[in-house]
């Protein structure tokens, strides 16, 4: 897995021209071995880029449909910041369901699983990967390649942004509610092992957490990350964050 990952890393550091992005899709979704990978952004003002493996019938029906507009992961996307798996959403309305219909006529595949992502001024991004695989097959692959899908996609979208060049402002440092609950831990004292308990997810899932903030913040380590995120006022240390482990936080004292 490790291997895999550098590879797709090295390779995205490389590109210099956003044509090259299209091609590193097709590279990871033979590296990952899924079905599609695929990488779209969305501007407040309306403006779009895209790159993957899906064909280009679809892309060109999804546009003329408008299926955005309904499409229950970009929805979903919208709203959130952690990872979905495309079954947890909702496909129960007559339109998501007749989307769903027509996505897998149309190749997409019957399992997806997307990384939300955000930009400078509104940018909106999803890195998505999907595959036809059976539910356990696939609840396998995205327990044991979240991080490694987290990481790619933040990666993505930072060089998706770089070689756009004027047309887009230059990368902002925010960090994601998740990225920030874990450097504010850390910078209180707690262990990694803690924090991943307070926060109930893995501790590889929470490495990735932290390696996708230190990559946003330029941090040669976790340390220089937690104290440049400090100095920016993207963490407040002393006090916990809000979120879902406050509470955890406050009732069992760091280790």
């Amino acid at each position: 897995m490790a291997e895999t990952l550098h590879g797709i890393l090295a390779s995205l550091q490389e590109a210099d021209r956003l044509e090259d992005l299209q091609r590193l899709t097709r590279h990871m979704r033979d590296r990952l071995r899924v079905r599609h990978c695929v990488y779209h952004w969305l501007r407040a003002e309306g403006e779009e880029y895209r790159c993957g493996t899906y064909s280009k019938h679809w892309r060109r029906r999804y546009d003329r449909r408008c299926y955005r507009r309904i499409d229950p992961v970009v929805i979903d996307g919208f709203r959130r910041f952690d990872p979905v798996d495309w079954k947890e959403l909702d496909w129960s309305g007559k339109a998501a369901r007749a989307y769903r219909r027509d996505a897998l006529d149309h190749g997409v595949g019957s399992q997806g699983f997307s990384i939300p992502l955000r930009g400078p001024n509104g940018q909106f991004a999803l890195f998505s990967v999907t595959d036809t695989t059976s539910d356990a097959a696939w609840a396998e692959f995205t327990a044991a390649r979240q991080p490694d899908l987290i990481l790619v996609g933040h990666y993505l979208n930072r060089k998706a942004l770089e070689l756009a060049g004027p047309t887009l402002p230059a990368p902002s440092r925010s960090l994601s509610p998740r990225e920030i609950e874990a450097l504010t831990y850390l910078a209180q004292g707690y262990g990694r092992g803690r924090v991943a308990d307070v926060l109930s997810i893995s501790e590889h899932t929470l490495r990735a957490y932290i390696e996708s903030a230190r990559f946003k913040l330029g941090a040669a380590n976790t340390t220089h990350a937690v104290a440049r995120a400090a100095m920016e006022g993207l963490i407040v240390v002393g006090a916990a964050p809000a979120g879902p482990g406050t509470r955890g936080a406050a009732a069992a004292p760091p280790r």
